[in-house]
């Protein structure tokens, strides 16, 4: 049996546990190729307007493995930790792409609530028997996949560079290259380092986000206020780059309470959809760098207190 994996949004997480999940199965896992323009564009053809970006990838992801596949994985997270959901497109997307993709073969949509290994273990249960009956071969799945989720590491920290930024946005926003158009690749070359938000120890997100008059709802958004709260709290990093996708409603609440926590501190919001143009987010990028040269050349100048520097009238 072959199972198609769309290479969109939270695959970049854990595709390690699907992956291997339906390997251990017997089954073979077809996986779509990178994102690109032809992906793109059919998920602009098949995926309603009012929906985001990443959204639409998706759905060119799914319509490009139509053909290539006896069934299709789209994941209905809904809860990863425990009192806080995910983006609520990701609660109806199976609807929205079966709706908007015609003659699709078998979709696997079960609910998925990963706050533990119990709560998970009842989606394997479902999904496993699109490929097999037999409930020990499911649980060996399921154990083996968990096991190389827990080992799969993810997230950039670039310690050989002077300058670093933490760069924030969903996961699939930061490690899809097509879609952000290769801004790591763009910023090294700037001579700047990345730092992303697998790099902040937990308890001190969740320390910062305790300081919030009110819990985030949403898990995107505790991770992110709290990396980049930490980041700046700790010196982590000399500046912000926030890659949101245009029309996302958790990114335009967030947004907001990032700029009253870090006050002055360099912040630079990208906004993506399928008409960006990359000119000009090279443009936005560079001028962000030199900025950031400035302020550190500006700062490295400045005297500490007592000491002496010529001026213009002499010495004081």
């Amino acid at each position: 049996m072959k199972i198609g994996i769309p290479k969109g949004l939270l695959y970049y997480k854990y595709h390690p546990f699907f992956m291997t999940f339906f390997t251990e199965l017997g089954a073979e896992t077809i996986v779509s190729e990178d994102t690109n323009k032809s992906i793109l564009d059919l998920g602009v053809k098949h995926c309603v307007d009012e929906a985001c970006m990443p959204v639409k990838v998706f759905h060119g992801h799914v319509a490009s493995l139509r053909d290539k596949c006896d069934a299709i994985l789209i994941p209905r997270i809904m809860q990863i930790r425990k009192r806080e959901y995910i983006c609520p497109k990701f609660c109806g997307l199976p609807e929205m792409v079966v709706y908007n993709i015609p003659d699709l073969p078998a979709v696997i949509s079960e609910p998925i609530y990963a706050t533990d290994d119990k709560r998970l273990y009842e989606w394997a249960k479902e999904a496993g028997r699109l490929v097999t009956r037999d409930r020990n071969t499911i649980r060996r799945a399921f154990e083996k996949a968990v096991s190389v989720q827990n080992e799969y590491d993810i997230g950039i920290n670039t310690l050989s560079y002077e300058m670093k930024v933490a760069l924030a946005g969903h996961p699939y926003n930061i490690y899809d290259s097509y879609s952000n158009m290769n801004i790591v690749r763009k910023l090294n070359a700037l001579g700047i380092g990345i730092i992303t938000e697998e790099f902040v120890d937990e308890e001190e997100v969740d320390s910062e986000v305790g300081k919030l008059f009110k819990r985030p709802f949403w898990t995107f958004a505790r991770n992110t206020y709290g990396f980049l709260a930490t980041a700046y709290e700790k010196k982590l990093c000399d500046g912000v780059i926030y890659i949101s996708s245009f029309a996302c409603g958790i990114d335009s609440v967030l947004i907001e309470l990032v700029k009253e926590r870090i006050g002055d501190f360099p912040f630079m919001v990208l906004k993506i959809d399928e008409h960006t143009g990359e000119a000009g987010v090279n443009t936005r990028i560079e001028a962000f760098v030199d900025m950031l040269e400035r302020r550190k050349t500006y700062e490295d100048n400045v005297p500490s207190y007592g000491q002496c520097v010529p001026c213009s009238q002499g010495s004081f």
